[in-house]
Parts: structure tokens; sequence; C-alpha cells
């Protein structure tokens, strides 16, 4: 049986989760003790603690060494997680110390990537010392980390939480949505186009209950014709344009800001279907009642400076 969570806290410490690392790492106890700087029969004695405060075994001894089984990966995952969290912690109140810099975590869905990249460039050259850290995913996923305190902010979508009132919003833009292709898609030089041409093509399209999801299933009802079969499902910008690049007969749902960047690059086009549909607005999003730190509060004011002028 795992232990509780009080007892946890109170046994382990910060030195056994580092040998946890570096048991992962080497697989041997003796390089793992050189690694933190104690004896083996230490680290024995450590790893022995560590495995009694849990109150299971973590790795498995073979002739090679020591390997860390299902339980043991997933310690050594959030050993790692606790490592990293504390680095950032001193990155952060150095950062404070010195006046400037710091440390942000922010979250972004596809569409709102041009927006962020244009707030942040404004922002370096106030805090050229600020470091961030970005996630891209969809809305729910950020959601999850906004919970976790793993982010500072994000900007997406509160709508598709159970407990949108969890969260402190300010609206920011509703994007223009674009259906895009490779430049040698069949109908990449058409004049105008109709969504029952794009019926027998292929489409990548976002995770079910996701916002453009729903807004590309809404433009398939409206027309009459069912969503298309057999779609390829993904969330990641770069994944959807290494699939229109590999296959000239695919389709997909891109937020404008995202097809113009594309477009101008030459990695795919935009194809002239006028959409009926548009997708609700996208807002920066924290934990209700969380103060933001100081470089966090600076992106707020960056972001909300740069935003569309419209919703």
């Amino acid at each position: 049986m795992i232990a509780s969570l009080p007892s946890l806290i109170s046994r382990l410490r910060l030195k056994q989760l580092r040998l946890l690392i570096a048991l992962d790492e080497h697989g041997s106890l003796h390089k793992a003790a050189e690694q933190v700087s104690i004896t083996q029969p230490g680290a024995t004695k450590a790893l022995n603690e560590i495995e009694s405060a849990f109150g299971t075994r973590l790795f498995t001894r073979t002739s090679q060494g020591l390997e860390a089984n299902d339980l043991g990966r997933c310690a050594v995952r959030y050993a790692r997680l606790i490592h990293s969290d504390l680095a950032h912690l001193r990155e952060e109140m150095i950062g404070i110390l010195q006046g400037q810099g710091g440390r942000i975590s922010v979250g972004i869905i596809m569409g709102a990537v041009p927006l962020l990249v244009s707030s942040l460039a404004r922002l370096r050259q106030s805090q050229p010392e600020l470091s961030v850290e970005i996630i891209e995913d969809t809305s729910a996923r950020l959601l999850a980390l906004i919970d976790q305190g793993r982010l500072d902010l994000a900007v997406c979508r509160t709508s598709v939480s159970q407990r949108p009132e969890a969260y402190d919003c300010l609206p920011l833009y509703r994007e223009q949505l674009r259906v895009v292709s490779s430049p040698r898609h069949p109908l990449a030089n058409a004049d105008s186009l109709e969504l029952t041409q794009l019926n027998d093509y292929r489409w990548i399209v976002y995770p079910a209950n996701m916002p453009m999801r729903l807004v590309l299933e809404r433009e398939f009802s409206e027309a009459g014709l069912e969503f298309p079969r057999f779609p390829l499902e993904t969330a990641s910008t770069f994944t959807t344009l290494m699939l229109l690049q590999q296959d000239q007969n695919l389709v997909a749902l891109m937020p404008e800001e995202v097809a113009d960047a594309a477009s101008e690059m030459g990695v795919l086009v935009s194809l002239p279907l006028i959409l009926i549909s548009r997708s609700e607005p996208y807002s920066i999003v924290t934990r209700q009642g969380v103060q933001l730190s100081a470089p966090a509060k600076l992106l707020w004011d960056a972001l909300q400076h740069a935003q569309h002028p419209t919703l």
C-alpha cells in the first residue's frame, strides 16, 4: 500500500530525490552514490529509506544493476519535476533580487501563437534577461496545467472546462479560420470553392470537443454533409504542417494568422472557401484570485496591448 501524503512529506528528503534521478541515469548504486556525493553504503541505506517511505519497491535488482519498475519510473519522473521546479524557483528569486529578469511559464493554443510571439518581442526589449517557458497545447490541457500551478497564465478558452468560473479571464480575440492545403493540392488554384468539393478529400482535424473541431462539425452539418470519415486527429501545429507537406491531397482547418505565416513561408496555401461559422474568442487565463508575479504581469500587459482591435 502506498504511503499517505503527510507520511511522504515528513520522510522524504531532497537528496533522496536526487539519488532516485541518479539511479535512473546510471542503473548503479556505486555511480549514483558518486554523483550525489555519498558513500555506496549510504546510497543503499537511502534507497531502502525511500522505498520504505513509499511502502513499495521502486527498483528491480538485476545482474546488470538496478532497473526502475513501473512505480519507480513514476517516482523518478516526479523527482525530476521537483528538481526542475526548484531550479526555476531559484532562477526567479535571483531575478527578483536583481530587479529584472525572472521566469514565466505560459501556455498557448495554436491560433494565439503569433500574438504571443509579438508580445514577447516587445517584452524582451525591456526585460532581456527574462526566461520564458512556452507550452503549446489544447485549451483543456492548458487549463489542467493552470490547475496544477504549472503555468503562470495561458492564452486559451475556458469553455472546454466543466468549471469555467474557476478562472480569471480577459477576452482577447475571436480568430478567423481558414481551410488550408499543400500548394500542390488539386484545388489550390481554384477561384472559389464549396465545402462539398472538399468532401472527398481526407481532413486533418482537432481532437473531439475542441473549439476548432466544433466549428468544422457545424460547417459540415449546415452544408448537409457527413463529417469526414477517417480523419487524422492532432492538436500539433508542426504535425499538421508536416502532414500537409507530405500528402498533397490533405486539407485542414487553421487559424488565419497561422495560415498567413505558413503561406508567407511557402509551406501551404489557403483555399478559397468561405466559412459560415466562427470560433469563440480566446482569452488570457489565470487561476481565479491568484496574484501574478511581476514578470507574468508584464506579459499580461504586453498581450493586452498587442490584442486585436475587435472580438
